[in-house]
């Protein structure tokens, strides 16, 4: 027979299929298993609808064969099959799918679902393979056909002999090259993690018939003897776990999934169900890590779910579908109201999209709410290994996830003694404490041991000790909560009552020749020296003005070590009026210029210490101490 020729634009969009459309080779398993899958599904709904058909879902099958001798891979199908002329309108016609043809006609029956929509998934076989046969029987019909083609170059359509209905795809492998390694899909194991990745839930048995090897009884029962064995083995799960309603599925299988699915050895912390019906349509699965993941803070590290159409696999890792501060999450997604490209590798931006990923970040943050009320003890769990995400997210986004995250935040409390959150400090605040207070530094104690908390600890009002590098930056990027702004312990003038304050007043004026001379002595390290209402038990503290805090400071030039001369917190040495020190220097200052311009430099270098802040040079500053003890 004559080979005809597929049409000009299909000529060119079978080329484009071939070398541009699709990215990752190996997809072309998934799109002919597709293609049988829906084949199965129209004869299925025939069957529900016609009694004459006499086949069961239990009676369809998928079967993949591999002759690694003749390059041949093959995929069968028992569905519905394809008379001479859809062979030809179908296959012969770049993008004219029957499948879409099919769904418009079944339109108004909610329980069809099929896969294939574009029409060009079948070519992607041309990828692997340099000559593709189809064999097909229509259900009904008495005779089969058989399409074949090698490409670009044309197809033929021939009578040929088929038992039963349904479609055969066989593909004759490319010989192997220098680039590529075509004959792995050949080989038994690549099918099989092919069909598990890819098409684990097709909802037929996807069936391999394999080599096996066995040992068996020798003659004289000493000498082992082996031999080869073929097993018809079913390499799909076909229901996802998602699929079923709760009481099928315990936490243990959860857990295997779990495991499995994203190669992890932790249990989940949490496992989030998810069923969505109304403007948009999906189901999901998700997990929160019992550990973080060791790639977790590096650049290889992907967030993202991985996407399902009808149970097959579209995407590994659907970036859209998660906010950067729930990027930790786990799990899986399946839906049939999203719009993908022509090669289903990648999402189409739509509406679809942006109501799933709200949806999910609206159930995500109820299901850590809930358990921060219930079970808080796993919530701090999660906190210690997550929280900092979520107080990035807040940074990340300039505050405009801060109505989302505020309420999962958790701070170490100066009177409790453990992490509280935002709402539970509010619900504590006195009458007379206007401000959320906090303090910053390295760890705990050093933050319980700063002089300018000890004001705020008389009052009796509880802080909350910011210990992340990052965690200053977002309570700035908070403002308040619940109408309560947050306010700094370096911020003496709010700790000031009115009668504090005209204190503080007649003091700038009575120590003004002392400040002006600490300020001088030190010589442009200090923007200004005050006289303290704060300080209690040190003679000196050191805060920041500015809206740049130390640990702001240090956190910063940790990574912008070239202009750390450049970042720079402006700082305000305070000196305590009731203290001994500071009436000697009061003293000396009068009687000794040059002993006070020591004691300068030694309350300077005391304030740094205390701030967490280096000295700059120790070794001169070890002999500043000795030269005022001699």
């Amino acid at each position: 027979m004559a080979k005809k020729q597929f049409k000009a634009e299909s000529k060119r969009l079978l080329d484009l299929m071939i070398n541009s459309i699709y990215t990752n080779k190996e997809i072309f398993l998934r799109e002919i298993i597709s293609n049988a899958s829906d084949a199965e599904d129209k004869l299925c709904y025939m069957a529900l609808t016609d009694s004459s058909v006499g086949m069961s879902r239990e009676d369809f099958v998928i079967r993949i064969d591999i002759d690694k001798e003749n390059r041949l891979l093959s995929v069968k199908d028992n569905g519905i099959g394809m008379t001479k002329e859809e062979l030809e309108s179908n296959l012969g016609t770049i993008a004219r799918s029957g499948s879409q043809k099919f769904r418009d006609e079944m339109e108004k029956m909610d329980d069809i679902d099929i896969i294939g929509k574009f029409g060009v998934g079948f070519y992607s076989a041309f990828m692997v393979s340099d000559k593709v046969t189809v064999k097909s029987r229509r259900y009904g019909a008495e005779d089969a056909w058989c399409w074949t083609s090698s490409g670009v170059d044309g197809y033929t359509v021939t009578p040929c002999e088929m038992d039963g209905a349904g479609t055969e795809v066989i593909m004759h492998i490319k010989s192997d090259t220098e680039d590529e390694n075509y004959g792995k899909y050949l080989e038994q194991y690549t099918i099989q993690s092919l069909v598990k990745k890819y098409s684990d839930y097709i909802r037929y048995p996807i069936k391999l018939k394999m080599q096996r090897t066995r040992r068996v009884q020798s003659d004289d029962d000493k000498t082992p003897r082996y031999e080869d064995y073929t097993e018809d083995v079913t390499l799909n799960s076909m229901i996802p776990i998602w699929q079923r309603t709760k009481n099928e599925v315990r936490k243990e299988d959860y857990e295997d999934f779990y495991a499995e699915k994203f190669m992890r050895s932790d249990k989940p912390l949490r496992v989030i169900t998810v069923i969505a019906e109304g403007q948009v349509m999906f189901k999901a699965l998700l997990f929160i890590p019992g550990e973080v993941p060791y790639d977790y803070f590096t650049a290889e590290y992907k967030k993202g779910l991985q996407l399902y159409s009808s149970g097959v696999l579209i995407m590994e890792s659907c970036e859209e579908m998660l906010p950067d501060h729930f990027r930790f999450i786990k799990g899986v997604v399946d839906t049939q109201d999203i719009s993908l490209n022509i090669s289903r590798e990648t999402l189409q931006h739509s509406r679809q999209v942006k109501l799933i990923a709200t949806n999910l970040e609206k159930k995500i943050k109820s299901e850590l709410q809930r358990m921060m009320e219930s079970e808080p003890e796993e919530y701090e769990k999660f906190f210690r290994l997550f929280g900092i995400q979520l107080k990035y997210g807040i940074l990340a986004s300039y505050g405009m996830a801060a109505d989302t995250l505020k309420d999962l935040l958790m701070y170490y409390s100066s009177t409790e003694h453990k992490l509280v959150s935002l709402k539970d400090y509010v619900s504590r605040m006195s009458e007379d404490q206007k401000y959320i207070y906090y303090a910053g530094g390295e760890d705990i104690a050093k933050i319980d041991k700063l002089p300018q908390t000890e004001v705020i600890k008389k009052k009796g009002w509880e802080m909350l000790y910011l210990t992340d590098n990052i965690d200053e930056f977002a309570i700035q990027a908070l403002r308040e909560y619940e109408g309560k702004q947050f306010k700094s312990v370096n911020d003496d003038e709010e700790l000031l009552g009115d009668e504090d304050k005209e204190k503080a007043d007649k003091d700038a004026q009575q120590y003004k020749e002392l400040l002006d001379f600490v300020k001088d002595a030190l010589g442009g390290k200090i923007k200004e020296a005050r006289i303290s209402r704060q300080l209690i038990s040190q003679p000196v503290c050191l805060t920041a003005e500015g809206g740049l805090s130390f640990e702001m400071e240090k956190y910063l030039k940790s990574f912008r070590r070239e202009q750390s001369e450049e970042i720079m917190a402006q700082r305000i040495l305070q000196l305590n009026p009731g203290h001994e020190i500071v009436s000697k220097l009061e003293q000396a200052v009068k009687e000794d210029p040059d002993r006070a311009k020591k004691l300068c430099e030694l309350l300077y270098g005391q304030a740094c210490l205390i701030a967490g802040l280096p000295i700059d040079d120790p070794a001169a500053f070890s002999q500043l101490i000795c030269s005022l003890i001699v």
